[in-house]
């Protein structure tokens, strides 16, 4: 990793080797120089979930963090509580021969004292729980923060308040902190509030066709009802070895069915939803990740930031749609994304059950410029041919 000679404490750079990192992706290769710059500089990046953005922004945390001095230095906001649990296991291992550095979570539930200061050096949370350490509680100086990361800015703005509650904090922070912006995609809205958040930015953006990740087999499945999509997954297992798959629904009716059905021909199933508590979920994705569970079922609630290795396929049960009904393509492009990580093979398959969802599936098709093929669930040897 030719970026080894920016970084200048020998117990990082044990941190970076012990994780397996040998050459930088796309985007490390990129970002680095610019995120351990001396002086610190400024930065807005687009970066799809599994290209390393995180270990790059850790990375550049880790490095600018004294462990010596005890209060927060390095603040990093999360749209979701997993998000949050995922950055942390990086820094936890990133920065694992710092025995001084530790972490904070600033999210809902997690409670301190009136009146006590955080003493970790870096903090990661949820914005609207960041926001009232900041100010009304008083638990971190936000004047002594030197790296502001915000990370998956264009789900951060797409939920209610936290696009004024990130600007409320960042308008907290000193001048010479450093401004550190990631989004998978860049619509106008997420663009204008990169600007607002980070002042003077270095600029990387992806062109759109790298945005569909190359590495993933994109098809379809006509059906006529959500039984028949059952039965064509059914199909689907019955012919191809899948290590794990994530399943998206619309609903969370769909999705308990759906878990219910698949258990019941005794797949083992894990069903994650939004009414779920935080621990609830979190010990969810945790069963999933160390593969207790083979197949994770899903609302939205997941699409973003949830990193299994061993996820081979992603089905869209129901395709994305936003509130009026229109593709989601953003939530698309995030929940394939979950399959072909780290330049692997994935495997995507769509769901049509009706002319809306054909519709739907060709205005995709036509974002992405990108064909999804047709595929016979009922034709077995066709079915293999996918896998290969």
């Amino acid at each position: 990793m030719s970026e080894t000679c920016l970084i200048r404490k020998p117990q990082l750079l044990q941190g970076v080797y012990a994780m397996g990192f040998n050459r930088p992706s796309k985007i490390q290769e990129n970002a680095l120089p610019m995120m351990l710059a001396e002086p610190p500089q400024n930065l807005i990046a687009q970066s799809q979930s599994g290209t390393g953005k995180t270990a790059a922004f850790v990375l550049a945390m880790l490095s600018r963090v004294e462990p010596a001095d005890r209060y927060p230095q390095c603040l990093c906001l999360s749209p979701t509580y997993e998000l949050a649990l995922q950055t942390g296991k990086v820094i936890e291992q990133m920065g694992k021969f710092h025995p001084d550095l530790k972490l904070a979570y600033a999210v809902r539930g997690n409670k301190l004292d009136r009146g006590q200061k955080v003493s970790e050096q870096i903090v990661i949370g949820t914005p609207g729980t960041v926001l009232d350490w900041c100010s009304k509680l008083k638990f971190i100086d936000p004047k002594k923060i030197k790296v502001f990361v915000l990370d998956e800015a264009d789900v951060m703005i797409a939920t209610q308040g936290h696009q004024d509650q990130s600007i409320r904090i960042q308008r907290m922070l000193p001048r010479n902190c450093q401004m550190l912006l990631f989004s998978a995609t860049f619509e106008d809205s997420v663009w204008k509030f990169a600007q607002k958040v980070v002042p003077d930015p270095n600029i990387i953006k992806l062109k759109r066709e790298e945005e569909t990740l190359d590495t993933i087999k994109q098809y379809y499945v006509l059906c006529n009802n959500r039984e028949e999509k059952f039965q064509a997954l059914c199909n689907l297992y019955g012919a191809i070895t899948i290590a794990q798959a994530m399943i998206f629904c619309h609903t969370r009716k769909t999705a308990s069915w759906l878990a219910a059905e698949l258990s019941k021909e005794g797949h083992q199933v894990a069903l994650l939803s939004g009414e779920m508590m935080v621990e609830q979920r979190a010990a969810v994705i945790e069963r999933f990740r160390e593969g207790k569970e083979k197949v994770l079922v899903t609302t939205n609630v997941c699409a973003r930031g949830i990193d299994v290795e061993q996820v081979s396929v992603v089905i869209n049960f129901d395709l994305p749609v936003d509130k009026d009904g229109n593709p989601d393509n953003e939530t698309y492009l995030h929940r394939i994304g979950r399959t072909g990580r780290f330049g692997k093979r994935g495997l995507a398959v769509n769901m049509v059950d009706s002319k809306h969802s054909m519709n739907i599936l060709n205005r995709i098709q036509e974002h992405f410029n990108k064909k999804i093929e047709r595929l016979d669930t009922d034709d077995l040897d066709e079915i293999e041919k996918i896998a290969n």
